[in-house]
């Protein structure tokens, strides 16, 4: 397989196998690209890409911007902070607005879920998702996959826990998605009122005991409480979570064997993860930052090649 057969990359779900082991083949180049002198190619030297943020972003953004000026884009931000859109601009007449500039893709997050759904059947341009609502966050659970892959040499076999928040997280859904395609074998873990209802449906495995879940797995991927998503209270408190689902060195210590850390950001240090592990030989944190570059590369490089 050479393209892509999406126009738009609206979640994990939309492809195959194929497709992702494509998008990987296609970062392994950049990454090489990256890492060169210099760390530029004219590959959409003629595409102008908005990135319309509707929610705050930091790694995301950043990501998204550096890969595509690393492919010689054109890039324009958006952020509905400061737009037209505290005046009341429905999202439709801001994208078009924005497109009438002779925008080619659309890189966007929105607090709700399918928001980048509704906008690829209303305009020509490539949409990619950069995270809606508690739905999907598909370039963060391919640069995780994609990092699975060059630590160990493949996906397909491994066992990978989430671990906290799965209840808010856009993350863990696409994760796991991706995860299930590569054959992976999955496992949440979190306290129970963080877990939805019917996460078993998926074809995932539940524990609630931390060092069960860390015993069994070979990597841990750790998601952060996502408080400005939570309306009430799902635990008495965050030391409290901490003390029973946080991953310290002592934890670690304790197991029978050696496991891989991740996360996809922002850590709350002293909470999920203590300083001594995320920033230990055990973490691939900061090389799944480097990866979302390449990774991102890929997909608007590959979405760039489906324009008509």
């Amino acid at each position: 397989m050479s393209e892509l057969k999406t126009k738009h990359l609206l979640g994990i779900k939309d492809l195959s196998e194929k497709e992702i082991h494509l998008i990987f083949e296609t970062a392994d180049d950049f990454k090489d690209v990256l890492n060169r002198p210099i760390k530029k190619v004219p590959s959409l030297r003629d595409v102008t890409v908005a990135n319309v943020f509707f929610e705050n972003s930091t790694r995301t953004r950043l990501s998204f911007e550096l890969a595509e000026k690393r492919l010689s884009a054109d890039v324009i931000n958006f952020s509905s902070s400061s737009s037209s859109v505290k005046k009341g601009e429905t999202l439709l007449d801001t994208v078009n607005n924005i497109l009438a500039m002779k925008v080619d893709m659309v890189v966007m997050r929105h607090s709700s879920p399918g928001a980048p759904h509704f906008l690829a059947k209303h305009i020509k341009a490539n949409i990619i998702n950069a995270g809606d609502g508690t739905h999907e966050h598909p370039t963060q659970a391919l640069l995780d996959t994609f990092s699975i892959r060059e630590k160990f040499g493949d996906v397909a076999g491994k066992k990978v826990v989430i671990v906290g928040d799965i209840l808010h997280s856009r993350v863990a859904l696409s994760n796991i998605f991706a995860l299930q395609k590569l054959g992976a074998e999955v496992m949440v873990c979190g306290p129970a009122t963080l877990l939805p209802k019917h996460i078993r449906e998926i074809g995932v495995k539940v524990e609630l005991d931390i060092k069960k879940a860390l015993e069994w797995c070979d990597i841990a991927n750790v998601l952060r409480i996502q408080l400005e998503r939570q309306r009430m209270s799902y635990f008495p408190s965050l030391r409290e979570y901490s003390l029973y689902y946080g991953i310290n060195k002592k934890l670690l210590d304790s197991l029978n064997k050696e496991i891989t850390i991740m996360h996809p950001g922002p850590i709350n240090r002293g909470i999920e993860l203590t300083s001594d592990v995320a920033d230990s030989d055990h973490s691939i944190i900061l090389q799944q930052v480097e990866n979302g570059v390449a990774v991102r590369m890929a997909i608007l490089f590959l979405l760039a090649g489906t324009r008509t």
